[in-house]
């Protein structure tokens, strides 16, 4: 808490984020007021009041989400998966505590079934004060929260349980990554039914090291099924986008460019109070071209 409270004093007046994979820069956002400072018994929360993103969400000194832009993650990240498969109905969310996912997966009248787990309940506490259009994906009664790791629980999951599974948890991933490591992602594959998808953050574009092919090959070993990255534009992230990484196990093939249960963009479903701001088909089917220089292999 210290060390966010000196990012903004230092700043006189501003919040400034380093990101230490992102040497040589800091994004800086005005601060009118700080609302909330805490300390759960996993990480250090704030929130403040900016002067152009509406109210800010931070986790120990990073930026997790703003008002005005957290819309175009929660549907990419949601939308790209559960659109691309037919009438998706058990969905399960790791991490995600914002409630904004949920929001989003609460627009698909098919989905019987929402499970969340989220450790941190003191996050979630506080998403529902200060951010109640984000957290009320929450008032969905499909909704089950299971206060507990992700791997625990995926460990204790029957095989076949999901048609898509989103997973929220993590900093940007890359092969090298602790994950890669541990029994996670296979643990991910077998809970999904044949043909189900699994969406996950996967670094941006404007990542240097980012080799997306090298990313691909070393989850098709392990869901057997397509793999794709697409990206959205997040103004508040680091580069001002973010990639996604979606794969499909082994069954009914996924062809993620080309969705197959598509969203009406003006209807209001589910608990979400407004219709979609950010995607739609058109947006669905961009999101998986990519520039030319990510496309090259280093």
């Amino acid at each position: 808490m210290a060390e966010m409270e000196h990012n903004i004093k230092e700043a006189g007046g501003w919040f400034a984020e380093h990101c230490p994979i992102w040497p040589g820069q800091a994004h800086f956002l005005k601060v009118e007021k700080v609302l909330f400072e805490g300390k759960s018994k996993y990480q250090r929360i704030m929130v403040f009041q900016s002067s152009g993103y509406g109210k800010v969400f931070v986790l120990d000194g990073a930026l997790q989400l703003t008002e005005k832009d957290e819309f175009s993650y929660q549907e990419m990240m949601t939308h790209l998966p559960l659109c691309s498969i037919p009438a998706p109905n058990k969905v399960l969310l790791i991490g995600g505590g914002d409630g904004g996912i949920l929001r989003e997966i609460s627009r698909h009248n098919s989905v019987d079934q929402m499970d969340i787990c989220e450790i941190d309940t003191m996050l979630i506490d506080v998403y529902k004060e200060f951010f109640p259009d984000i957290a009320v994906g929450y008032d969905d009664p499909r909704v089950t929260l299971h206060v507990q790791d992700g791997t625990a629980f995926l460990k204790s999951v029957p095989n076949a349980t999901y048609d898509a599974i989103i997973v929220d948890a993590f900093d940007p991933i890359r092969p090298e990554h602790e994950l890669f490591g541990s029994p996670f992602f296979k643990l991910t594959a077998k809970a999904l039914r044949p043909g189900g998808v699994m969406c996950i953050q996967a670094e941006s574009l404007w990542y240097q090291p980012l080799n997306i092919d090298k990313l691909v090959s070393s989850f098709r070993h392990i869901f057997l099924g397509s793999i794709s990255y697409a990206w959205t534009a997040v103004p508040t992230y680091p580069s001002g986008v973010i990639g996604f990484l979606l794969c499909s196990t082994e069954g009914p093939y996924v062809d993620f460019k080309k969705p197959v249960n598509p969203m009406e963009p003006d209807q209001i479903t589910g608990v979400a109070k407004q219709p979609l701001r950010f995607y739609n088909t058109e947006v669905h089917s961009a999101a998986f071209c990519l520039p030319t220089f990510a496309k090259k292999t280093n």
